[in-house]
């Protein structure tokens, strides 16, 4: 369809195809993931900070464009998850501030706005890598000007600026040569031409062009915009394993990424002058991937630094701190290396998770008419477990695991069906950890909670037992952390293809066993593999085992399971329960 401008009404229908887009294939965005970003994946991010930014937009939508792109870019500022969603709200950002003075944008105006975007974003980020989203951002805004003299149709300028995007995806590998060993293209630039692609199925067709998948089916693979390079393909094929596998987690220098608001109206130094560049300098010193963003009353920041105490106290030059994020690179890397319930590095591996939509049971014990001391709340994968959790005193029970993480908001509507002084909250997952621990910070001075970041059902279960009633906040705490970092974790499922992971070959359907996140095990034969994992996993002065048995587990191996156990640990007391829970067939837990 021709246009020749496009109002609040065009831009709106654009940026919620283009979220639509992004949603529809951030899993093919996860996949290309080749940095060891511990804000989780990339795809994940950007389509985190997109649909804030369209959710925003969807509540105060006008005619006027200029308005439109000021409210995008305020949901997109605060929506923003990692570095790929920093980014994505800065390019938007300056498209906002170009834009504010328009109720409509004519060709060359929409290009100018693009590449204000560009020099935002570019301006944000300390030290710029080239191969990455902002290469692809700034080739598409280039291109947009140079074509914009030569056309009034918006629809034929966003076909030339999807195009070029796509191109300049392609050639990222040239660029970062670490894409080039893996044999991908950047993940973040790849998330950037999904959303130019639904603003541009919108404007010649009406529609993102994406179906969305019937209740209960599992969206289909999304097909790569640009193939993976045809010179790593035997590279691929050989080795099949993730990004992140070819890095290697010592390499990570700045290994502390961090996330935070200054508050500029709040703390000892409120009238301190801001110089942004000074104070980029001076986390440039131990640091990188470093983005600032000023205004008048805040400053965001996010940087990956090796000095995080240093960092802090920088920042409180320049007011409070508020909505701290601190997670440890290599710690993540290391997970991302292998696979198991409490994690997500290499879901290729495993048989895929059935889609079931995150729920809270009933809890326990209805809440009281007064404010009980605690109140628990507690992710479970199986109804055995739940099951379990509920005989522990947890009050609510949510739905999740492995790619079924409850949202944000399934923790605060849990959280405001207790009645209790304060909550704590078991995540028991890696990948669900962030999630509770938002939930908490968007409930903070209302409700007390406190997030035990538990990452394996066992850890779980570990955590509600050391509980106890009577002792104060700050004792329980203390125990419950005690309690999970003395638990070792196993769990035995199945391969789905071939590879080989240090030196251990595994071969599609068989069993494997997974250590605290370690492969360790794998064999023909479900028992053996559960054998060879415990023989791992129990060490001298281990005094417990408890065995909880998945819903495809089956009886003979379980008895065969615990007589091996009371025959060569006679010291160890072995407990089994039925857990329930689905693709794994045994989760261990080994405590001393």
């Amino acid at each position: 369809m021709s246009k020749r401008s496009i109002n609040g009404a065009d831009f709106t229908a654009m940026v919620l195809a283009g979220a639509e887009k992004l949603q529809q294939h951030a899993e093919h965005v996860n996949s290309l993931n080749v940095f060891p970003v511990p804000d989780g994946d990339t795809g994940t991010n950007m389509n985190l900070t997109m649909t804030a930014g369209a959710n925003e937009l969807k509540k105060n939508n006008t005619a006027s464009v200029g308005q439109c792109a000021g409210v995008l870019s305020k949901g997109l500022l605060m929506g923003a998850r990692g570095n790929s969603g920093v980014i994505l709200s800065q390019l938007f950002r300056g498209l906002g501030r170009y834009a504010a003075q328009y109720d409509e944008l004519n060709t060359q105006q929409f290009a100018a706005a693009l590449q204000t975007g560009v020099d935002t974003a570019y301006k944000a980020v300390v030290k710029p890598v080239e191969g990455t989203i902002l290469t692809v951002a700034k080739e598409a805004a280039r291109h947009a000007v140079y074509y914009a003299r030569r056309t009034t149709d918006i629809t034929e300028l966003m076909t030339e600026v999807l195009s070029k995007a796509k191109e300049a995806l392609a050639n990222t590998p040239e660029l970062l040569p670490v894409l080039k060993q893996v044999g991908v293209v950047d993940s973040g630039g790849q998330g950037l031409v999904y959303i130019y692609e639904g603003f541009h199925q919108h404007l010649t067709s009406g529609s993102s062009g994406v179906q969305t998948p019937a209740q209960g089916q599992a969206p289909a693979p999304a097909a790569a915009a640009v193939p993976v390079l045809t010179k790593q393909e035997n590279v691929l094929s050989s080795v099949q394993s993730s990004a992140q596998s070819q890095l290697s987690t010592e390499d990570i220098e700045f290994l502390y990424d961090m996330e935070f608001f200054i508050n500029r109206q709040l703390g000892a130094s409120v009238k301190a002058d801001f110089d942004e560049e000074a104070f980029r300098k001076a986390l440039s010193v131990n640091g990188d991937s470093i983005i600032v963003i000023s205004d008048d009353e805040t400053i965001k920041v996010h940087v990956h630094s090796k000095t995080p105490g240093e960092v802090m106290s920088l920042a409180l030059l320049y007011g409070e701190i508020t909505q701290i994020h601190i997670l440890n690179m290599r710690e993540q890397h290391r997970d991302l290396l292998t696979a198991g319930m409490d994690i997500a590095p290499m879901p290729e591996l495993f048989a895929d998770m059935p889609t079931e939509q995150s729920s809270v049971q009933a809890p326990a014990v209805p809440p009281a008419d007064d404010m009980a001391p605690y109140g628990f709340i507690a992710v479970s994968s199986g109804e055995g477990i739940s099951d379990i959790f509920k005989s522990l005193g947890v009050d609510a029970v949510l739905a999740g695991g492995q790619t079924m993480n409850p949202s944000t908001e399934d923790f605060v509507n849990a959280i405001h069906l207790i009645s209790a002084k304060h909550v704590y909250i078991l995540p028991n997952n890696s990948n669900i950890v962030l999630a509770a621990q938002q939930a908490k910070e968007l409930l903070e001075g209302e409700r007390d909670i406190t997030v035990i970041p538990s990452k394996s059902i066992p850890q779980g279960i570990a955590a509600a037992f050391a509980f106890q009633e009577e002792d104060a906040v700050d004792t329980n705490t203390e125990n419950m952390l005690e309690a999970i970092s003395q638990v070792k974790s196993g769990q035995v499922t199945n391969a789905v293809r071939d590879t080989v992971i240090e030196d251990l070959e595994i071969k599609s359907g068989q069993f494997i066993g997974i250590s605290n996140s370690k492969i360790v095990a794998a064999s023909d034969e479900l028992l053996a593999a559960s054998k060879a994992l415990l023989t791992t996993m129990l060490e001298n002065g281990d005094e417990i085992v408890t065995v909880l048995t998945g819903s495809d587990a089956e009886a003979d191996v379980t008895d065969s399971l615990g007589s091996w156990l009371e025959e060569t640990y006679p010291q160890v007391e072995v407990e089994v329960h039925e857990g329930g829970q689905p693709l794994y067939y045994y989760l261990f837990s080994v405590e001393p």
